[in-house]
């Protein structure tokens, strides 16, 4: 089978609801993949920041090979012997007192709202269903019915009412707009993105985090993190609040939680919060299951010992600086934090930052547009200085042939 062949069978039998670039990928190490033709690439979205520990990671691998010879799912109708060690392990590493284990980042964002509105009725006072959730513009915290009903992009929720009550939309990095909606007496939570990866990397202004989280603090009002995509290192911090110093009362994470090895989320928060959840109300078959637990412990561990939050710091600004130089029309904007960043491309001779993906795609680097005119660009934390200005010089001569 050739790649044509590959995509016409999932064209045939899969769901079409997602536009993939077209090519097929078969293998992975490091910061690179190969197509099933053999062809390599450098990956630069990083299954969005997924594997932000680099493609089958040999620590990660081994943690899962290891754990799949021994017990892979008891549910949680029973204790098992990993998954208490990955507690301990976790909540210290972050620094909480308590974890919520489920699987996808979607599903970690469903656990933190209900949090928020059980913490609302329950500590704060709020009468029951009157509890509210302040989101932002351009948020995007997944696709289920729920999360939808705060989104701000039509692809994501038009045509899958009626929605969810129980959100406040307020601009994001607005901080004179989020006070006004902290009045209301009845605000359990405010969730956000530190950076907003689907909105095209939109990275707030510096003292935006700390000044809402003040402003919470003041309205007793839960600060939510939506790190799902931004934590791990990604952005040159372990978390992106860190950059402002701030910390959650909600925590969410996912993705790289797992090096890409596994579905694994989780929410952090201390006793106060957590444990207004009692048993029967939440949860999750696989949430917190025994390879789960080894792997990502193995994940976490590589992000410390390989220092690669201080790697994604140093190769961002390597990046920035030199996609910067680029004399090309089509770059409108570069921006981004650490190894997370984004090219706004201005369409040039009807082609539009697709074209420039497909032919990125061809000279060995690959990249995806999010919102039609930005390439997101995002390789695995395990890049060193080389390999990104090589990368670079793929970008550079790619812009450059539209000339």
């Amino acid at each position: 089978m050739n790649t044509q062949d590959y995509i016409a069978r999932e064209d045939k039998y899969g769901a079409h609801n997602y536009h993939p670039l077209p090519v097929v990928l078969e293998r992975g190490e490091g910061i690179f993949v190969w197509d099933v033709e053999g062809k390599k690439y450098f990956d630069f979205l990083s299954a969005y920041s997924a594997v932000n520990q680099g493609h089958c990671h040999p620590k990660i691998v081994e943690a899962a090979t290891e754990q799949a010879k021994i017990l892979t799912l008891t549910s949680r109708a029973f204790y098992s012997a990993a998954l208490g060690e990955y507690e301990e392990y976790i909540t210290k590493y972050f620094g909480y007192e308590k974890v919520l284990p489920m699987n996808s980042g979607a599903e970690a964002d469903e656990t933190a709202l209900k949090l928020c509105r059980k913490w609302g009725y329950e500590k704060k006072g709020i009468e029951e269903n009157k509890a509210k959730i302040i989101v932002c513009d351009g948020n995007f915290h997944g696709r289920t019915i729920t999360i939808i009903s705060m989104s701000t992009d039509p692809d994501s929720y038009k045509g899958f009412g009626p929605y969810t009550p129980g959100f406040e939309v307020v601009p994001y990095n607005d901080i004179p707009a989020l006070k006004k909606a902290l009045e209301d007496p009845n605000v359990a939570g405010f969730l956000v993105e530190p950076i907003q990866g689907e909105a095209g990397v939109y990275v707030p202004e510096d003292g935006y985090l700390k000044k809402a989280y003040d402003l919470c603090k003041e309205k007793n009002v839960l600060f939510i993190a939506d790190e799902v995509q931004t934590g791990i290192a990604r952005t040159g911090k372990l978390l992106a609040v860190n950059h402002e110093n701030v910390r959650p009362d909600i925590l969410i994470l996912g993705k790289a939680l797992s090096g890409g090895a596994y579905p694994i989320s989780a929410v952090l928060a201390d006793n106060e919060i957590m444990l207004t959840i009692k048993p029967g109300e939440h949860g999750s078959t696989f949430g917190g299951n025994p390879m789960a637990a080894k792997i990502a412990i193995a994940a976490l561990k590589v992000v410390k010992d390989e220092n690669l939050a201080e790697n994604a710091e140093k190769m961002g600004e390597i990046f920035r600086d030199e996609i910067s130089k680029i004399d090309s029309e089509m770059i409108e904007l570069v921006r981004g934090k650490g190894l997370l960043n984004a090219v706004i491309i201005r369409p040039k001779n009807g082609k539009t930052a697709w074209d420039v993906c497909l032919a990125m795609k061809d000279n060995g680097l690959i990249a995806k547009p999010t919102h039609e005119h930005i390439i997101r660009f995002a390789p695995p934390l395990v890049i060193n200085e080389l390999q990104i200005r090589e990368a670079v010089e793929i970008i550079k001569k790619t812009l450059l042939s539209f000339s």
